[in-house]
This record gives structure tokens, sequence and C-alpha cells, in this order.
């Protein structure tokens, strides 16, 4: 694998895809950086993390022949290679929060933003960018949902060891995706997936409260949940929340 390490940079997402504009990289190019100025996270969200502490890093990966239809199956697989990784470094109650938090108990611990770019009806490449707070020990009170792996272990983590696990593991999970094994991807996911099955409190977009329970995901991408009445209703990012 090649990457590319930065001292500082204001998103690795922007850098990388600006990068492979106008070079001809290859397959699966990191770029990482220590200092990440102005992380970005889903719908023009910000993502902070403390220099030299943490994970902050976007992979380029390549497709031959991936559907446009079958985007939500990038999700599911890059999502599994970071569970997967925290799960061996026995980092506890790990779980995927829809569409593609990781969390440790109710604790947010990753970040996942993916770009795709399309030719026609196919994602010809994405940059999938990843915040893993690893080392960090302290977070602003805004962000009391967040922890890291050495708050919730105890213990001081190697960043280069760590990337190069993820890395590997999410080569793996792609693999899986350009053979077409969606099936299997999303049942994985969905093994794992917060709340799943559970009754819990949500608020929609309009600040109202209602109890439900995550059923799954639609083929767009939707959150599922079924309601007390038996209704089924789909949610997309930023449409609904959990208390």
């Amino acid at each position: 694998m090649k990457i590319i390490k930065l001292s500082a940079i204001d998103s690795t997402n922007s850098f990388l895809k600006d990068l492979a504009l106008t070079s001809a990289i290859e397959n699966f190019t990191v770029v990482a950086a220590d200092c990440q100025l102005k992380g970005r996270g889903q719908q023009g969200s910000s993502w902070v993390s403390e220099p030299f502490k943490n994970l902050n890093f976007s992979v380029l990966v390549r497709f031959e022949s991936f559907h446009v239809s079958e985007k939500r199956h990038l999700n599911f697989a890059v999502s599994l290679a970071i569970f997967e990784v925290l799960s061996a470094e026995n980092i506890p109650d790990v779980a995927i929060k829809w569409p593609n938090d990781i969390l440790s108990g109710n604790k947010k611990i990753c970040g996942i933003l993916i770009e795709n770019s399309l030719k026609g009806t196919e994602i010809s490449s994405a940059v999938i960018g990843i915040g893993l707070n690893v080392n960090q020990t302290d977070f602003p009170v805004s962000l009391e949902k967040a922890s890291s792996l050495q708050l919730l272990r105890g213990q001081n983590f190697d960043l280069d060891r760590l990337l190069k696990k993820i890395i590997l593991k999410l080569k793996l999970k792609i693999a899986l995706l350009e053979a077409k094994e969606y099936k299997a991807l999303e049942a994985a996911y969905l093994h794992v997936l917060y709340k799943k099955n559970i009754p819990t409190m949500f608020k929609d977009s309009k600040d109202a409260l209602f109890m439900g329970m995550v059923l799954g995901v639609s083929e767009e991408g939707k959150l599922q949940i079924a309601l007390e009445d038996e209704r089924v209703l789909e949610f997309g990012i930023k449409e609904i929340s959990f208390l």
C-alpha cells in the first residue's frame, strides 16, 4: 500500500480527491495527516481531532463494475472493516450506528465519510475518509459522547500499526464487495447494527419524539424503523437521531 503522510492538511478527503484528479495514483493510496484542520463529517458537519493523537486518513478505492444502486454495500464494507479491527483490539461493546459511526457502548469513537465519483450509473471510484479517536483523552464539552481507544482500554496505541491493520482489513472487505457478496456484507452489518430490534426513543427532524425499533436499511440506504402501530418508516441522514 502507498501511504502519503502529511504533518497538517485542511482535509485528507479533499487532498486525496484533488490528487486523484491530477495524478495517476494507484488503487488504495492512503493520505494520513498528523493534524487535520478542517476535517469533514456527514452532510457538512465537522470532525474535530487533537493533533498527533488520532488517525485521520483517506483511502482511494477504484471499481471496475459497481452500480450506484448498490452504494449502501460500500458503506457496509467500510464500517465492517473498522468494526472488525477494533473488535480484535478488544475494544468493548463495539457496534455500528447507522449509517457508519462506530460506537463503544454509547460513545462515538470513529466517523466515516465516503465520497463517490460517478461515470453514468457506475461508481468509478470512492474516497473513504476515516477519523478514529485513538490516544486522545480530553474532549470538548460539546463532544460529551466521544471517547477513544486509550480511554476505553487504558493503554497507548501505535497509530502506524493500527492504520496498516485497518487498510488490510478494508482491502478484504472491498474484495467481497467486488465479488458482489452483497448479502453477506449486509447480513454482517445488520448483525452488529446499534439498537437493532431494541425498543428505542428517537427524535425526528421536527423534534417530535417517538418510540420505535431499528429493523434494517432500505435499498436506498435509509434507516428502517418499526413504530408501535406496526408501521415501518424510513429516514435519511440527519432526519432522525437516537435519544
